[in-house]
């Protein structure tokens, strides 16, 4: 287990680091302004629906599914070829109606903006249907036990807007934002094409083309495969969604705000985003399938044995990444952005906007680890109530906290929304079994590192705080 969560957290690593490289070379190019804000706006709907569609809905419903059935490669085929007709109709519809949709996430964006945003965000789109037969292959890999693929493909994309950034910094903001928006795009392309030459080299493209071959012939004996995977989807998209309607909502009310609000929720996200996907997302990602497979044998014990590990593992990196977050937010706002365009400004309104996230890492990080749980008992209608009464906490606290805090109360309303999705889903996961995990010694352990850790950075801040200033 250990082993796929540390491939994870490498790939993820390297990945990370070239998108802050492209981060702050689009910081230092673009700044916070209505450039920034509309790339921002045209990159996030195909990330928003691949969040919901493609990656986390999709992936913990197909592997629990894929295990059961006794069709894999018939199922697989129906079920890819069913949702890439879904998606490309809606890439189709965002083409044929780019306004529209650009006014639907920045409805605070004058007409004139929304003109401008409106072609990037076609051009943007296009990740979307690349993105979903890679996270549809990247699945059958999980299944494998195979995780270096996806872990690093994310990698090729930030490598493709770095190199538009590089191809386009002497053109105006405007051509630069058309060279990022087809970076994206040919990111995607470089993605799909890995994970192909990934299901070749693992022998999985027998498994595969076979399913498109006897697809027509056989598609009556996966009806009940096909049935409960649509019935187990549909709760599942809507509990994976909530963190991105969420994010879709910032954006909405950030765009009534201050121009660069919207790029202040973008690069604190970006920062708030490392340690989860670092250390949250790679485990979760590696323990999921070895879950999905204890439960399918009735072995409980040893399920319930690998996610006491992973989640003693997981407090202790996420306390950590938590505590030097708040500590050291200017520290790394400053570090990673402030040159070029970004202003000293820029630093202190996304530090505000940092800590305000970094409040929920813990609880947003753990949630992801328990929730696989009830997916992989196939509780998804339970783990859909749980992500709708987090989404409801998060809209009534925004809206209370955007007027006294501005774009921070965004971020923490978010982080609100996530400490409410987590104790309910320890309840849903049994709170009787979740202290019994915290009944060991691995519990006293954590406190004294926890003192120890926030010590050092307190020291380390004051040291750092001086050398900025």
């Amino acid at each position: 287990m250990f082993k796929a969560i540390f491939t994870n957290s490498f790939g993820i690593l390297f990945s990370r680091i070239l998108g802050f490289i492209r981060d702050f070379l689009t910081a230092s190019v673009l700044g916070a302004n209505v450039y920034s804000d509309i790339f921002f706006i045209a990159f996030k709907l195909p990330n928003l629906f691949r969040r919901i569609f493609a990656e986390g809905a999709f992936t913990q419903v197909f592997i629990p599914a894929f295990a059961r059935t006794k069709r894999k490669a018939v199922f697989s085929a129906n079920v890819f070829l069913v949702f890439l007709s879904i998606i490309l109709l809606i890439a189709l519809l965002v083409n044929l109606l780019p306004s529209l949709f650009t006014k639907a996430i920045a409805v605070g964006f004058s007409a004139e903006t929304i003109e401008m945003a409106s072609p990037y965000v076609a051009i943007n789109f296009w990740y979307l249907p690349l993105v979903f037969a890679m996270t549809f292959l990247s699945g059958m890999l999980q299944y494998k036990h195979h995780f270096a693929t996806s872990a690093f493909s994310t990698a090729l994309l930030n490598l493709s807007l770095i190199l538009a950034l590089y191809l386009s910094h002497d053109k105006s903001q405007s051509e630069i934002v058309y060279y990022l928006s087809f970076g994206v795009v040919i990111g995607g392309i470089l993605q799909l094409g890995v994970h192909l030459v990934a299901i070749y080299k693992m022998g999985l493209s027998k498994l595969l083309f076979g399913g498109f071959k006897h697809l027509r012939a056989k598609s009556t004996l996966i009806k009940h495969d096909s049935k409960k995977f649509r019935n187990n989807f549909f709760p599942a998209m809507w509990g994976n969604s909530t963190a991105q309607v969420s994010a879709f909502l910032d954006t909405f009310l950030a765009s009534f705000l201050v121009t660069g609000s919207i790029s202040y929720l973008y690069y604190a996200n970006r920062i708030f985003q490392l340690p989860l996907a670092l250390f949250a997302i790679a485990t979760s990602i590696a323990l999921f399938p070895r879950i999905a497979r204890y439960l399918k044998n009735n072995d409980e014990k040893k399920a319930k044995e690998n996610l006491r590990k992973a989640f003693w593992f997981l407090t202790f990196l996420l306390t950590a990444s938590t505590i030097g977050g708040i500590i050291l937010s200017r520290e790394i706002t400053w570090l990673l952005f402030e040159r070029g365009a970004f202003s000293s400004n820029d630093t202190q309104n996304t530090t505000m906007v940092l800590q305000m996230y970094m409040i929920g890492l813990l609880p947003f990080g753990l949630q992801k680890l328990f929730v696989l749980w009830l997916y992989a008992k196939e509780m998804q209608g339970k783990a859909a109530k749980i992500a709708t009464i987090s989404l409801a906490t998060y809209v009534i606290l925004a809206l209370s906290l955007i007027s006294p805090l501005g774009v921070s109360g965004l971020a923490l309303a978010s982080s609100m929304g996530g400490v409410v999705s987590f104790v309910f889903t320890i309840r849903a996961f049994g709170v009787s079994d979740f202290l019994e995990i915290l009944r060991s010694k691995n519990s006293v352990y954590l406190l004294l590192s926890a003192i120890l850790f926030t010590s050092l950075l307190l020291f380390l801040h004051r040291f750092t705080s001086a050398l900025i200033i």
